[in-house]
């Protein structure tokens, strides 16, 4: 009977030996105290060392578990450390970055701000010389101002002194040139008197003091004759002989016709022509109009006799008169106009200069 039990026991362990490690019963598992007494020695020897070995075995295969995990651990650490190496590495070249690039924006700021203060300053100085030279260009347009104004004021003093010497002149339009060769201009003004005045030609007290043509120097390229000028003595001789040669209207020389006017300043000249628009709106409406000497504007309004002295009194009357307003808006609104466009180049010149 023991015969049997140490064959199955042989057979048993035989099994555990071929058993993988982790599945084998530790010898307290696999045998009862009782029986291992009841072992002889070298069955207890075999046992024994089937125990070391298998324990050998264990030990072996948990210590190169262990180094297993060892080396993986290591490996991992390895990792880590070369991965945290070069994350610090990173950190320290993203720190140089930052701290490279607030120091260049810290010094760009700086340069903006001292750009922005130089502006600043600059911006200041701009706008003390956009002041300094708007004053100027208000002190310019002042003394233009009062130079035209004077420039005006010596041409009408100059005009009424021209006006003033040429106060008892008649002037003469369309003789022919030549045609004084033979009795000379103040014959043949006399002429003119006898051919259209008989009455005045007898009149011993009109007297020629002077007679000439002007320009003085002949132009070949003029198509009509010079104007002969005829200084008179007085100016009541002048206005006698003109208001003859309104009334009668029609002047001939020799059959020829010619005009007698009185001779004034270049500038008066003009400043009667800017009354001639004006003149024929009211001469065909009627109201008697008249250019009088030197310059001024006079009809019948309303059964009264109206004379003005310049547009602008003439406008302020018209606002006070419906009826004449309408007759006159359109040209006082085209002459308006005119002298807008006229005061908008004056300025653009003083502008200029």
């Amino acid at each position: 009977m023991p015969s049997n039990k140490h064959r199955n026991r042989g057979s048993k362990i035989n099994d555990d030996t071929m058993m993988p490690p982790n599945k084998q019963n530790t010898p307290s598992q696999e045998y009862e105290d009782d029986e291992i007494e009841e072992m002889q020695d070298t069955d207890f020897k075999k046992f024994m060392i089937r125990t070391f070995r298998s324990f050998q075995k264990q030990i072996l295969e948990l210590q190169k578990s262990l180094m297993d995990k060892i080396e993986n651990l290591s490996r991992e650490n390895e990792i880590l450390r070369k991965s945290q190496n070069e994350t610090q590495k990173l950190v320290e070249q993203e720190s140089v970055i930052v701290k490279r690039n607030q120091n260049e924006m810290k010094s760009s700021i700086d340069q903006m701000t001292n750009t922005l203060e130089s502006l600043k300053n600059r911006m200041g100085e701009a706008e003390e010389r956009i002041s300094d030279l708007e004053d100027r260009a208000q002190e310019n347009i002042q003394s233009n101002q009062r130079k035209e104004e004077e420039i005006r004021n010596l041409k009408n003093i100059v005009g009424n002194l021209q006006d003033t010497i040429k106060k008892t002149n008649i002037r003469v339009l369309g003789v022919p040139e030549g045609m004084e060769r033979e009795k000379g201009l103040e014959g043949l003004f006399s002429e003119i008197l006898a051919e259209n005045f008989p009455g005045l030609e007898k009149d011993r007290d009109i007297l020629v003091q002077e007679a000439h043509r002007t320009p003085n120097k002949h132009d070949q390229k003029r198509s009509s004759p010079r104007h002969v000028v005829i200084k008179l003595t007085t100016v009541k001789h002048k206005e006698k002989i003109l208001k003859c040669a309104r009334e009668k209207r029609q002047i001939t020389l020799r059959g020829s016709p010619i005009r007698l006017t009185a001779d004034f300043s270049s500038e008066t000249l003009q400043a009667r022509r800017e009354w001639r628009d004006i003149a024929q709106v009211l001469r065909e409406k009627n109201c008697q109009p008249r250019i009088l000497y030197p310059a001024k504007l006079s009809f019948v309004n309303e059964g009264e006799i109206m004379t003005f002295h310049s547009k602008q009194k003439l406008k302020d009357f018209v606002a006070t008169r419906p009826a004449l307003q309408k007759i006159l808006k359109d040209v006082l609104h085209s002459e308006t106009q005119k002298h807008g466009h006229q005061y908008e180049r004056r300025e653009r010149k003083n502008t200029y200069q």
